[in-house]
């Protein structure tokens, strides 16, 4: 099962250096819920809307770390499907990964360049007032997830964490 795990660069340090993470944890995925509520049906863009589901996920866990880049990081990984629960109280996407990530199950990773860094930091700031209905905050956090996640491959995230 192709998941998306929300996370932090402090994270991917870990990844890279014990090559897992601690489980278990939030993270989405395409759910039949996912499916029923999304108008298109086509799969590619079912995914890339569980993504970005993540990469909103990742917003408060970029505020919970001082120590973390202001930047989104969604790890795209394939996990056994024993692995995964639904979480549908968290969202349609949303899954609960139950064991841990190892570094050999992530596909690919998806981050925020530099130029994201001031909208990403703001919107971390506001991101629980916008998901409980505020609309200026929701203003905040749409100029952050404006910006497009780079994709890299699982052997650039040596390189990835020099330019952080």
């Amino acid at each position: 099962m192709r998941i998306y795990v929300p996370s932090t660069t402090s994270e991917l340090i870990a990844l890279r250096d014990e090559e897992s993470l601690r489980g278990p944890r939030a993270a989405t995925a395409l759910t039949s819920e996912l499916r029923e509520w999304y108008v298109d049906d086509d799969t590619e863009e079912l995914e890339y809307a569980a993504l970005l589901e993540a990469a909103r996920l990742s917003l408060r866990m970029v505020d919970a770390d001082p120590s973390a880049a202001r930047r989104r990081v969604v790890i795209a990984a394939e996990v056994p499907d024993w692995a995964v629960e639904p979480d549908p109280r968290s969202g349609r996407g949303s899954v609960r990964l139950l064991d841990e990530l190892r570094l050999a199950q992530v596909v690919s990773l998806h981050v925020d360049g530099a130029e994201a860094e001031p909208a990403v930091a703001a919107a971390t700031a506001v991101v629980i007032e916008a998901d409980l209905g505020s609309a200026d905050a929701q203003f905040v956090v749409d100029e952050a997830e404006a910006h497009e996640l780079g994709w890299y491959a699982t052997q650039e995230l040596g390189p990835l964490l020099e330019l952080l």
